[in-house]
């Protein structure tokens, strides 16, 4: 049965803070629990990081008391949300083993939002930036094997395989040719703007993850290669940040921003296998559709505009972190070798790309010494393939120098 957040009020604010007993939660088993479990706490975690912050940006220019204490009163209790799906996580798995879901997070959900997107200039950014995270699954796979003596099956099982993409090499790319054309906010569709900011938000979650603890690893081809991914994804932050369209005003997004928190905890609780979640995203559901009814009223009052006119009354398809291996091979059978050049994505290599690749990759990057190691000590690179119609070349690392 389709859902409607707009007719439905959902819990109070004043009965939504929790005391510290109700905000310890269990952190599931990361060897019992479905690998997709945890990457919805991960997509998640990352989603409501973002509600937060942009309360926070919005809150630093908005001039009236009165909805600087309404952002802080709502902000508090996405804080408190955010505290209890992050700590879902296992304490026992070991930043590795986090960053390889991380991956898996960023190469499954994105590509059933390529898969599903509507606009075909949106749809080639997701795939664009799928083929990248792919390959950070990789590297991440083999440095996992040699530092922890583990193999990634472990923590992605047979969902999602763990081989090369495109290069991260050639993933350092000039600034400017990282920003896209937004969507235009009068013409694109609502999924649109969902998926935009959901695929922003999880990439943003991402950098700051690698940014914070990849200075906490002792060896240092994990230092080198957290430090080389996590500017990756300062890239990918602003290519997807740039797909949403600036002219949004900050009511607009505030709407945007709730509509699309209830879309995901409804999606994730139509497709949780862990009950105990289940219950949990049901409860932080029925938060945001407060949270949302606040923003919408905030918006009718001071944006002069009613949200349910720009809003579809029934939330879409349910986000769903599924297996894509048959798609990514075909994406990496025919997108391989792309690169950018100002707000388009071109097959061949140019003048700003050689010349940025010439700079950054100077020196050995971590990326290709990372598997260079890998085979020294094991004999060949670490890879989960499994059988699948598209034949994917079986890529080495780029020959350095």
């Amino acid at each position: 049965m389709a859902f409607n957040p707009f007719d439905h009020r959902g819990i109070p604010l004043d009965e939504q803070l929790r005391n510290w007993d109700q905000l310890d939660v269990a952190p599931v088993d990361p060897d019992e629990s479905d690998p997709y479990t945890k990457c919805r706490i991960i997509a998640l975690n990352g989603i409501e990081m973002e509600a937060t912050m942009f309360s926070h940006h919005f809150a630093r220019v908005c001039p009236d008391l009165d909805v600087r204490q309404q952002l802080a009163r709502v902000r508090y209790m996405e804080q408190q949300q955010q505290k209890v799906v992050n700590w879902l996580l296992p304490g026992q798995a070991s930043v590795l083993e986090t960053t390889l879901s991380y991956e898996q997070v960023a190469t499954d959900l994105t590509a059933w939002v390529a898969r599903m997107e509507p606009d075909p200039y949106l749809k080639a950014g997701y795939q664009f930036g799928l083929l990248e995270d792919f390959d950070h699954l990789y590297r991440y796979a083999n440095l996992y094997e040699m530092i922890e003596h583990r193999k990634a099956e472990k923590v992605v099982d047979q969902l999602t395989e763990v081989m090369p993409g495109r290069p991260t090499i050639q993933q350092h790319r000039d600034p400017m040719d990282n920003v896209r054309q937004p969507y235009d906010r009068e013409t694109a569709a609502p999924l649109s703007k969902l998926h935009a900011l959901t695929i922003m938000a999880a990439e943003q979650q991402t950098m700051n993850f690698y940014n914070n603890v990849g200075p906490m690893y002792m060896e240092p081809i994990a230092r080198q290669l957290y430090q080389e991914i996590g500017l990756v994804e300062e890239e990918h932050v602003t290519h997807y940040e740039s797909m949403q369209d600036p002219n949004e005003t900050w009511w607009e997004r505030l709407v945007n921003h709730e509509y699309n928190e209830c879309y995901l905890y409804y999606s994730f609780m139509q497709t949780e296998s862990d009950p105990r979640l289940k219950g949990i995203w049901e409860l932080h559901l029925n938060m945001e559709l407060e949270h949302l009814r606040i923003a919408c009223d905030l918006m009718r009052r001071h944006d002069g505009r009613d949200p349910e006119a720009m809003l579809p009354h029934e939330l879409p398809e349910p986000v769903t972190f599924e297996p894509n291996k048959e798609y990514i091979r075909e994406v990496l059978a025919t997108q391989i070798d792309y690169t950018t050049l100002g707000t388009g994505i071109v097959q061949e290599a140019h003048e700003r790309f050689e010349a940025m690749q010439e700079r950054i990759n100077a020196e050995r990057p971590s990326t290709e010494t990372v598997i260079e190691e890998h085979r020294h000590k094991f004999g060949d690179e670490y890879r989960l393939e499994m059988e699948g119609p598209h034949p994917v070349p079986r890529l080495r690392a780029q020959p350095y120098g």
